[in-house]
């Protein structure tokens, strides 16, 4: 069976680990899109373009190909797992991902992976606008409290406090709920799923079971 499944929702809600999880009980390929604007961001990076050379980015556009294999990023055929997650990449990726032109060629080579192989793919915007024509589409939400403890746990050996993330979050939520290309919002057609008080394995079983509950 091929499937097109479509994860949204907010920093921390635990997307990626569902997703990858979800992915592997399938048998499916899981596509981090907000890895693709990490590994195109890191190429601007590479070769010293700002978000405002409109017509360099244009050019740069052409030439960028971004693949998943086997729940690894390629860059123009290279492996970036670790060099999209530096600081440098961080700090840049919510800029350059609200630049229209640069959307618009992501969503084309996201759109182009579901096409050949059955996928999962979470995200802000892909129940709304990558795969609005999915049939199984989940947002994906908790409480900023539970979402900034979460980070917390994952980050603390980097120095930041509960409270710096948590503000931080709050900031990336305003910004992903209020930019103009592609806002964070749940699609109609959407399973909301609460997780502040689920476990991982629940939320993944509980989607699962959605699912083969709709295939039949």
């Amino acid at each position: 069976m091929v499937y097109s499944i479509a994860v949204d929702g907010p920093a921390g809600a635990g997307k990626s680990t569902v997703s990858k999880i979800v992915a592997k009980r399938l048998g499916i390929e899981y596509i981090d899109t907000g890895a693709m604007y990490r590994a195109f961001t890191l190429k601007l990076i590479n070769e010293n373009i700002g978000a405002n050379d409109l017509e360099s980015l244009k050019n740069i556009l052409k030439k960028t190909e971004i693949d998943f294999i086997n729940g690894h990023i390629y860059l123009d055929g290279k492996s970036v797992d670790k060099e999209i997650r530096e600081n440098n990449v961080t700090e840049r990726v919510s800029d350059i991902s609200t630049i229209e032109i640069v959307r618009e060629k992501l969503v084309d080579l996201q759109r182009n992976i579901a096409k050949n192989k059955s996928v999962i793919m979470d995200g802000r915007d892909i129940g709304t606008n990558v795969l609005k024509d999915s049939k199984y589409k989940f947002y994906l939400n908790a409480s900023l409290d539970i979402r900034a403890k979460r980070r917390y746990e994952e980050i603390k050996d980097k120095g930041l406090s509960f409270e710096e993330i948590k503000k931080d979050i709050n900031l990336r939520d305003e910004k992903d709920k209020n930019r103009l290309v592609s806002p964070l919002k749940k699609a109609k057609d959407a399973h909301e799923i609460d997780s502040s008080y689920m476990s991982t394995e629940e939320v993944v079983d509980y989607i699962i079971k959605y699912i083969e509950k709709e295939g039949n």
